[in-house]
């Protein structure tokens, strides 16, 4: 027996409900839809059961692959060896601590957190409203739009670390820069963030969310799989409109293409593999620089190699 599905079995015993699966799909758990088989899926139902996981995989020295909405990844087109915790059904929770503040479980999506915040009357989550993906992957990358990033309202954020020990990490500690933060050089995964934000009426701020996601709508291919915005903003002008000055709206590499709608996104048109997303980036990216003296940096990360980091 070998070492995952001895992890496997130990933890049937410990949880005999829990949900595993071997050689599950990536695709099926990734926006992207692109992805091969992982050796070992994971899907802890609430946190007692995923500190139970994590755990056992510190006892065995078993490094997981940690799998939230999957909103930003690119999952390689051979699967992955290991262990993966799918940690969004786990951590589901929003709560109104007073009159300004909530608490958002990692699990939870930005849509639904910002209409909790909606509802209780706060404004500061608009941005986020239509942003893919959950609280954690936000905080985790320091996700922005229209203006506001989550640097702004993040106020306290509790972290596990893989030994299942739990940290807090507020204000500046969080290490909030532009699309990182501090939990990207550590082992581990947030659990849940407090948000601080502004009292306003629910109609002001349900009338921003529609505003910002009639703006979404218009502008970005959200009918076609992708993984949101493929390139960081550069420091000078706009990685939109450098691809588009380069004439690379619509350039396609098998199932991958920039979108004609918006050239910041890399889209999937149907049997997309990591391998066409892998070489359209690098195409854009000589593209640009030539023209325009600019190396764009990919926002997309590219699951598999940073965890051998």
């Amino acid at each position: 027996m070998n070492q995952i599905s001895d992890l496997k079995g130990r933890l049937l015993e410990q949880i005999p409900a829990y949900e595993i699966f071997s050689e599950e799909p990536l695709s099926k758990h990734t926006s992207f839809r692109i992805g091969g088989p992982a050796e070992l899926m994971i899907f802890p139902r609430n946190v007692k059961e995923l500190s139970q996981v994590v755990k056992t995989m510190h006892e065995m020295q078993i490094r997981p692959y940690i799998l939230g909405g999957g909103s930003n990844v690119l999952a390689p087109d051979e699967g992955l060896r290991g262990a993966v915790i799918v940690t969004k059904d786990a951590l589901i929770g929003l709560r109104l601590l007073d009159k300004t503040h909530i608490s958002a479980m990692s699990g939870m999506t930005l849509a639904k957190t910002a209409m909790f915040a909606a509802q209780d009357n706060l404004s500061g989550l608009e941005f986020a409203h239509g942003i893919p993906g959950t609280v954690g992957g936000a905080v985790y990358m320091n996700a922005g739009a229209y203006g506001g990033e989550i640097k702004d309202v993040a106020v306290k954020t509790e972290f596990m670390r893989l030994d299942g020990t739990v940290e807090v990490y507020e204000g500046d500690a969080q290490g909030f820069a532009y699309r990182s933060s501090a939990f990207q050089k550590m082992d581990g995964l947030i659990l849940c963030t407090e948000f601080a934000l502004t009292p306003s009426a629910e109609a002001n701020v349900r009338s921003k969310i529609k505003e910002l996601a009639d703006r979404r709508r218009a502008a970005q291919p959200l009918e076609l799989p992708s993984a949101g915005s493929a390139f960081k903003r550069p420091k000078t002008g706009y990685a939109a409109a450098l691809i588009d000055e380069a004439g690379l709206k619509g350039m396609r590499i098998g199932g991958a293409a920039v979108s004609e709608k918006h050239a910041g996104f890399i889209v999937n048109l149907g049997g997309a593999t990591a391998a066409d997303v892998l070489a359209l980036v690098k195409l854009v990216q000589e593209r640009v620089l030539d023209r325009s003296g600019v190396l764009l940096e990919p926002e997309i990360r590219l699951w598999g190699a940073e965890h051998e980091n």
